[in-house]
């Protein structure tokens, strides 16, 4: 599976959102520079996301993004089916013949399996993981316990 850009940069902009859920809107500007985002692009991710009501926004001066739900309950298959149209768009190895007017052979076909049992098994990963499970992904990785900094002396 490839993810696109688009995808990636969603992904990471409802990190931030899902790192910071406690209620406070969080402006795009911070959100780009905490997440290496350009702000014009992640103005377009982010009302893509409001429309398909991963987040809500707030107008003006104190204006920003927060989620709409808890982090638990956003999937990365729910959030990537939004973003990419696709939930797994990988090519259909063995699914149709090469050539034109060609028979799919058993190898094609069996090829053309494995790559299904591919799919429904990143399918279920993404089903299965929620935007904080990435958020306590990114703290592990940060040396971060959930409950905050853990200073070993």
């Amino acid at each position: 599976m490839k993810l696109s850009l688009r995808g990636e940069y969603a992904l990471r902009a409802l990190v931030a959102l899902g790192e910071n859920d406690n209620g406070e809107i969080i402006r795009i500007q911070t959100i780009s520079e905490q997440r290496n985002i350009p702000k014009r692009f992640l103005e377009q991710i982010l009302n893509d996301l409001k429309s398909g009501g991963f987040v809500e926004s707030r107008r003006g001066v104190a204006g920003g993004y927060r989620l709409a739900r808890p982090p638990e309950e956003i999937t990365l298959a729910a959030l990537l089916r939004h973003v990419e149209r696709a939930l797994v768009p990988l090519p259909a190895a063995g699914a149709r013949p090469h050539r034109r007017g060609a028979r799919v052979d058993e190898v094609q076909a069996a090829i053309g399996g494995v790559m299904q049992e591919v799919r429904a098994a990143i399918a279920t990963v993404l089903e299965r993981v929620t935007i904080a499970d990435l958020c306590e992904r990114v703290r592990k990785l940060r040396g971060e316990s959930a409950g905050g900094v853990d200073y070993i002396i």
